[in-house]
């Protein structure tokens, strides 16, 4: 397998550099392809996104990658690896523009290869952009974004009749060390599913302002590390015991915080001591509004079912531990 390497200055200003011949046999003009490589398992890659990696001159690809997926790269294709972790980037954004512009003006068939959906907290839309300003040619393919693996995986409907007629997906990135910029009282309204993605780091901030907003500290939370890959953890709280839970992940992690995340199958990591699957009916008693459907009846868990009392004493209880 060639080695990853980070693209140097000569990849930005002389990429035609070494390659006079081949470089006068190509077009005119290159494409560059953004392309979601999804979760890491690579048999949810799908099959436009192998045939276009297949017809690659140079692949532009990040961290979560599966290797798997990047074996699928033609043997004499370029290799320029531009990941980023949180506060340490390969290369900075707009010189992945930049990067992605000039090759293709050297007539390649540039591949961009995001992990999840280009178009998913992945910066697709920059690079599409800036392809755009610099008239060239720019094509999507989408991926399988880590939401939908995590919830398939987990077994968390992201929408359930009864439990979750909305979804909201959303970052838990924070700029500059705060918090994310959200509309808490938005997301906390009930049978609405919150999807976070990077949100490990912020997640005792993400459920001490949901709390705040109104949403029940009773609220089921799903933790999902790693989805679709064979390292994939995962386990099931609440809102209350979410700080506890997160600290026992390392990431990349989603976050399925809503009502569906009852039906997860998962360890109930708020109560490690009990060491079973949850009880959706447990976890829904003390939502308002929350209707848990089993096969073809509907049990209604509605407002005036103990519901009120709990949310409180929730309530005070994550305001004692904040005090």
């Amino acid at each position: 397998m060639p080695r990853r390497g980070s693209p140097t200055l000569s990849d930005l200003v002389a990429l035609g550099g070494g390659e006079g011949r081949e470089s006068a046999s190509r077009p005119s003009a290159g494409k560059v392809w953004l392309v979601g490589a999804g979760p890491g398992d690579p048999e949810l890659l799908t099959l436009k996104a192998a045939r276009v990696l297949q017809a690659a001159d140079v692949v532009v690809h990040d961290r979560l990658v599966a290797a798997e997926i990047l074996d699928l790269v033609p043997a004499g294709a370029r290799r320029l690896y531009v990941g980023k972790q949180k506060a340490r980037h390969a290369l900075p954004q707009d010189d992945i523009n930049t990067l992605l512009i000039g090759l293709a003006r050297e007539g390649l068939t540039v591949v961009r290869l995001k992990g999840g959906d280009p178009f998913v907290f992945g910066r697709g839309g920059e690079e599409m952009l800036a392809c755009r300003a610099a008239e060239v040619d720019c094509e999507i393919v989408p991926g399988v974004s880590a939401a939908l693996a995590a919830s398939a995986g987990a077994g968390a409907p992201l929408t359930h009749r009864g439990l979750a007629q909305a979804v909201t997906f959303v970052t838990g990135h924070a700029q500059h060390d705060g918090e994310p910029l959200l509309d808490w009282t938005a997301l906390a309204t009930p049978n609405h599913t919150v999807v976070v993605y990077m949100g490990l780091s912020t997640a005792p901030r993400i459920a001490e302002r949901l709390i705040d907003a109104g949403r029940s500290a009773s609220t089921p939370v799903a933790i999902v590390e790693n989805a679709s890959q064979p390292a994939e953890r995962r386990a099931v709280t609440t809102l209350a015991g979410l700080p506890e839970a997160a600290a026992g992940f390392d990431g990349p992690v989603i976050l399925i915080i809503g009502e569906v995340s009852a039906l997860a199958s998962a360890p109930l990591t708020a109560h490690p001591g009990e060491g079973r699957d949850p009880d959706p009916m447990e976890l829904l008693v003390g939502i308002p509004g929350a209707r848990l459907a089993k096969g073809a009846a509907l049990y209604d868990l509605g407002p005036g079912v103990r519901g009120d009392e709990r949310k409180k004493e929730s309530n005070r209880g994550m305001q004692g531990k904040r005090s």
